[in-house]
């Protein structure tokens, strides 16, 4: 299998007339199984044009779901980085066809019930359902046209065009009421440690002099996911083993809340000694860059330490030269 480290080899240009059984050197691709792809994949999107533009106006219109936009970018060009696996339709891997093909067709199938029937469907839950089927229809769409070696290599930038779904509102709201109260109990901790009195009680802070409401809105909810979905690609990138790519993205979750209860600390403290109109400052309005700037501080000394350690392993795991 094919590592993304392969982004330093240098692209193969010509293959010898016969090869040993355990070549490691690209598949060759037959000829028009990228075109047949291309025009494969043109059409899928035409199919889906209307709830895929539909999905674009809402990641333009979302401060939490922009990043949506960016995702197929994203995912094309981690794909480009392997550049040794090619379409090669010579074997399909029909099992993951029939398996991301047969969930596909049963979404749509789903969504297409639900609206003959005029079931009641947000619009975000009806975006997720949409796009769901787009994704695994595509994903099937690759399982014809590629082998399961190719499909293997390309794993993570398939599955990282997943977060182009929009989380249904019953996760939406779940995800944001947990941030919300993990964030205020992390600034009690904080009130608690600075020796300012307060009073908690059902996200509401009573300081002297003035209250401090944590509202959904002050969940952080949009940071978080960046942050995350920043650890995925960083651990893709820079490290090679899975439980400390793992590490580095449930490092996010005490990463966020620290930093959102953090900016509840220090907007709660400047109400208390500077004043209560400092809860309309710009710290408390457009203070969120300046918190996540603050975050990946530990977030990128965690991925040096991580990536340190795995060279270390690696250097003792090197063989000494010859004399």
């Amino acid at each position: 299998m094919a590592s993304n480290l392969d982004t330093n080899t240098k692209a193969v240009t010509s293959l010898p007339a016969s090869s040993s059984a355990g070549s490691n050197l690209a598949a060759v691709a037959r000829p028009g199984s990228a075109k047949a792809f291309a025009w494969a994949t043109i059409a899928l999107v035409a199919c889906f044009s209307v709830p895929l533009a539909r999905l674009a106006y809402f990641a333009a219109t979302s401060d939490l779901y922009s990043h949506i936009l960016l995702v197929p970018f994203v995912s094309v060009y981690l794909a480009s980085l392997n550049r040794r696996r090619v379409l090669d339709a010579s074997m399909p891997a029909w099992r993951f066809v029939a398996l991301t093909g047969g969930v596909g067709l049963a979404l749509l199938a789903g969504y297409w019930l639900a609206m003959w029937r005029s079931w009641p469907i947000a619009n975000q839950d009806g975006l997720a359902w949409t796009t769901s089927a787009f994704l695994f229809l595509l994903f099937g769409l690759c399982g014809v046209f590629a082998d399961r070696d190719t499909l293997q290599a390309m794993r993570f930038p398939l599955c990282f065009l997943l977060f182009m779904i929009p989380f249904p509102l019953m996760i939406h709201n779940g995800l944001e009421g947990s941030l919300q109260r993990g964030s205020a109990l992390t600034a009690y901790g904080l009130f608690q440690i600075s020796g300012t009195p307060v009073y908690y009680d059902n996200m509401s802070f009573q300081l002297p002099g003035f209250g401090l409401a944590v509202a959904p809105e002050c969940s952080g909810i949009h940071s978080s996911l960046v942050l995350f979905l920043t650890s995925l690609i960083a651990g893709y990138l820079f490290l090679r083993s899975s439980w400390r790519r793992t590490v580095l993205a449930v490092a996010v979750l005490p990463l966020g809340l620290l930093r959102n209860g953090f900016r509840i600390f220090v907007i709660g403290e400047l109400c208390v000694h500077v004043g209560p109109q400092m809860i309309y400052s710009e710290i408390h309005r457009n203070g969120g860059p300046v918190f996540f700037a603050l975050s990946m501080v530990p977030f990128l000394l965690l991925l040096f330490l991580l990536r340190r350690a795995e060279q270390r392993q690696a250097d003792v795991a090197q063989p000494p030269p010859r004399a």
